[in-house]
Protein backbone atom coordinates (compact mmCIF):
# COMPACT_ATOMS: atom_id res chain seq x y z
CA UNK A 1 0.00 0.00 0.00
CA UNK A 2 1.56 3.34 -0.63
CA UNK A 3 2.38 6.12 1.82
CA UNK A 4 1.26 9.76 1.09
CA UNK A 5 3.34 12.16 2.17
CA UNK A 6 1.91 16.02 2.15
CA UNK A 7 4.60 18.65 1.24
CA UNK A 8 3.65 22.12 2.43
CA UNK A 9 6.13 24.94 1.48
CA UNK A 10 6.18 27.80 3.80
CA UNK A 11 6.93 30.25 0.84
CA UNK A 12 4.30 31.68 -1.76
CA UNK A 13 6.96 32.73 -4.34
CA UNK A 14 6.92 30.21 -7.71
CA UNK A 15 11.00 30.68 -7.46
CA UNK A 16 11.40 30.45 -3.70
CA UNK A 17 14.55 28.39 -2.48
CA UNK A 18 11.77 26.84 -0.28
CA UNK A 19 10.19 25.55 -3.53
CA UNK A 20 13.00 24.14 -5.12
CA UNK A 21 14.43 22.31 -2.20
CA UNK A 22 11.07 20.71 -1.79
CA UNK A 23 11.08 19.38 -5.19
CA UNK A 24 14.18 17.81 -4.77
CA UNK A 25 12.64 16.48 -1.41
CA UNK A 26 10.08 15.01 -3.44
CA UNK A 27 12.55 13.06 -5.45
CA UNK A 28 13.98 11.44 -2.16
CA UNK A 29 10.94 9.24 -1.02
CA UNK A 30 11.82 5.86 -1.31
CA UNK A 31 8.99 3.75 -3.43
CA UNK A 32 6.13 3.37 -2.26
CA UNK A 33 5.36 6.48 -0.91
CA UNK A 34 3.87 9.38 -3.07
CA UNK A 35 5.02 12.78 -1.58
CA UNK A 36 3.24 16.09 -3.05
CA UNK A 37 3.23 19.52 -2.53
CA UNK A 38 -0.07 20.78 -1.21
CA UNK A 39 -0.49 24.55 -2.40
CA UNK A 40 -1.73 26.63 0.44
CA UNK A 41 -1.59 30.29 -1.19
CA UNK A 42 -5.44 29.90 -1.95
CA UNK A 43 -6.14 29.02 1.82
CA UNK A 44 -8.43 31.58 3.37
CA UNK A 45 -6.95 33.57 6.19
CA UNK A 46 -7.82 31.72 9.52
CA UNK A 47 -11.22 32.82 11.19
CA UNK A 48 -12.75 30.66 13.81
CA UNK A 49 -15.99 31.86 12.73
CA UNK A 50 -15.99 29.89 10.14
CA UNK A 51 -15.69 26.78 12.64
CA UNK A 52 -18.42 28.16 15.39
CA UNK A 53 -21.66 26.27 14.92
CA UNK A 54 -23.11 29.37 16.59
CA UNK A 55 -22.46 31.64 13.40
CA UNK A 56 -24.87 30.57 10.63
CA UNK A 57 -24.15 33.15 8.03
CA UNK A 58 -20.10 32.11 7.62
CA UNK A 59 -19.60 28.59 6.16
CA UNK A 60 -16.74 26.84 6.46
CA UNK A 61 -14.88 27.44 3.08
CA UNK A 62 -14.06 24.79 0.25
CA UNK A 63 -10.57 25.43 0.82
CA UNK A 64 -10.92 24.42 4.84
CA UNK A 65 -12.34 21.48 4.09
CA UNK A 66 -10.14 20.52 1.14
CA UNK A 67 -7.08 21.21 3.25
CA UNK A 68 -8.15 19.57 6.17
CA UNK A 69 -9.19 16.67 4.12
CA UNK A 70 -6.02 16.15 2.90
CA UNK A 71 -3.96 16.43 5.94
CA UNK A 72 -6.33 13.69 7.67
CA UNK A 73 -5.84 11.08 4.44
CA UNK A 74 -2.18 11.69 4.62
CA UNK A 75 0.39 9.41 6.25
CA UNK A 76 3.19 12.03 7.26
CA UNK A 77 3.71 15.59 6.26
CA UNK A 78 7.18 17.17 5.31
CA UNK A 79 7.40 21.32 6.06
CA UNK A 80 9.91 22.83 3.93
CA UNK A 81 9.98 26.18 4.92
CA UNK A 82 12.29 29.51 5.19
CA UNK A 83 12.01 32.11 7.87
CA UNK A 84 10.34 35.46 8.02
CA UNK A 85 11.54 37.87 10.42
CA UNK A 86 12.29 35.11 13.05
CA UNK A 87 9.35 33.25 12.55
CA UNK A 88 7.14 30.60 10.60
CA UNK A 89 6.05 32.37 7.24
CA UNK A 90 2.43 33.63 7.72
CA UNK A 91 1.26 31.14 4.92
CA UNK A 92 2.74 28.52 6.88
CA UNK A 93 1.09 29.36 10.54
CA UNK A 94 -2.33 30.00 8.68
CA UNK A 95 -2.13 26.49 7.32
CA UNK A 96 -1.29 24.64 10.64
CA UNK A 97 -4.33 27.06 12.26
CA UNK A 98 -6.68 25.85 9.90
CA UNK A 99 -5.57 22.19 10.58
CA UNK A 100 -5.74 22.58 14.72
CA UNK A 101 -10.09 23.28 13.64
CA UNK A 102 -12.17 22.11 14.65
CA UNK A 103 -11.27 20.80 18.07
CA UNK A 104 -12.90 17.51 17.88
CA UNK A 105 -11.02 16.45 14.59
CA UNK A 106 -7.51 18.29 14.69
CA UNK A 107 -5.87 17.21 11.05
CA UNK A 108 -2.67 17.29 12.55
CA UNK A 109 -3.20 14.70 15.65
CA UNK A 110 -0.17 12.28 15.90
CA UNK A 111 0.80 12.68 12.17
CA UNK A 112 4.33 12.01 11.67
CA UNK A 113 5.82 15.66 10.52
CA UNK A 114 9.62 16.46 8.88
CA UNK A 115 10.42 19.78 9.33
CA UNK A 116 13.26 21.28 6.79
CA UNK A 117 14.33 24.94 7.05
CA UNK A 118 16.46 27.17 5.09
CA UNK A 119 17.75 30.70 4.96
CA UNK A 120 19.48 32.91 2.72
CA UNK A 121 21.88 33.72 6.03
CA UNK A 122 24.23 31.26 7.91
CA UNK A 123 20.91 30.19 10.47
CA UNK A 124 19.18 27.69 8.20
CA UNK A 125 16.09 29.18 9.53
CA UNK A 126 16.67 28.19 12.87
CA UNK A 127 13.94 30.59 14.08
CA UNK A 128 11.21 29.44 11.90
CA UNK A 129 12.06 25.83 12.45
CA UNK A 130 11.45 25.89 16.22
CA UNK A 131 8.48 28.21 16.31
CA UNK A 132 6.90 25.78 13.62
CA UNK A 133 8.00 22.94 16.59
CA UNK A 134 6.40 24.77 19.18
CA UNK A 135 3.39 24.85 17.36
CA UNK A 136 2.91 21.31 16.15
CA UNK A 137 4.01 19.81 20.07
CA UNK A 138 0.17 20.69 21.15
CA UNK A 139 -0.37 18.32 18.31
CA UNK A 140 1.03 15.22 19.78
CA UNK A 141 3.34 14.94 15.90
CA UNK A 142 6.03 13.32 15.84
CA UNK A 143 8.89 14.28 14.07
CA UNK A 144 12.55 13.12 13.94
CA UNK A 145 15.47 14.05 16.26
CA UNK A 146 18.99 14.94 15.50
CA UNK A 147 20.22 15.84 13.53
CA UNK A 148 17.62 18.23 12.41
CA UNK A 149 17.88 20.11 9.02
CA UNK A 150 18.87 23.72 9.12
CA UNK A 151 20.02 24.39 5.80
CA UNK A 152 22.20 27.91 5.85
CA UNK A 153 22.91 30.45 3.11
CA UNK A 154 20.61 27.88 0.96
CA UNK A 155 21.67 29.54 -2.40
CA UNK A 156 25.07 28.50 -2.41
CA UNK A 157 23.71 25.13 -1.49
CA UNK A 158 22.04 24.47 -5.15
CA UNK A 159 22.77 23.97 -8.79
CA UNK A 160 23.13 26.43 -10.89
CA UNK A 161 19.47 26.01 -12.24
CA UNK A 162 17.65 24.82 -8.47
CA UNK A 163 16.93 21.33 -9.17
CA UNK A 164 19.68 19.57 -7.27
CA UNK A 165 22.00 20.00 -4.34
CA UNK A 166 25.19 21.39 -4.98
CA UNK A 167 27.25 19.45 -2.82
CA UNK A 168 26.79 15.16 -2.13
CA UNK A 169 27.04 16.26 1.30
CA UNK A 170 24.14 18.03 1.36
CA UNK A 171 22.07 15.79 -0.38
CA UNK A 172 23.28 12.99 1.78
CA UNK A 173 22.11 14.81 5.12
CA UNK A 174 19.10 15.78 3.66
CA UNK A 175 18.79 12.49 2.55
CA UNK A 176 19.49 10.94 5.91
CA UNK A 177 16.49 12.88 6.94
CA UNK A 178 13.93 11.97 4.94
CA UNK A 179 14.83 7.90 5.40
CA UNK A 180 14.38 8.89 9.27
CA UNK A 181 11.26 10.98 8.55
CA UNK A 182 10.41 7.92 6.46
CA UNK A 183 10.59 5.40 9.54
CA UNK A 184 8.32 7.28 11.76
CA UNK A 185 5.85 6.83 9.32
CA UNK A 186 6.29 3.49 8.74
CA UNK A 187 6.66 3.08 12.18
CA UNK A 188 2.71 4.82 12.94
Amino acid sequence: MTKKVTVLVGSLRRASYARKIANIALGMFPEGYEAKIYEIRDLPLYDFDYDDPAVEDKPTPREYRDFRETIKSSDGVLFVTPENNRSVPACLKNAVDIGSKPNEDVAWKNLPAGIISHSVGKMGGYSSQKNLKLALSYFDMPIPGQPEVFLGQSPTLLNDDGTEFASESTRDFVQDYINRFVALIADK
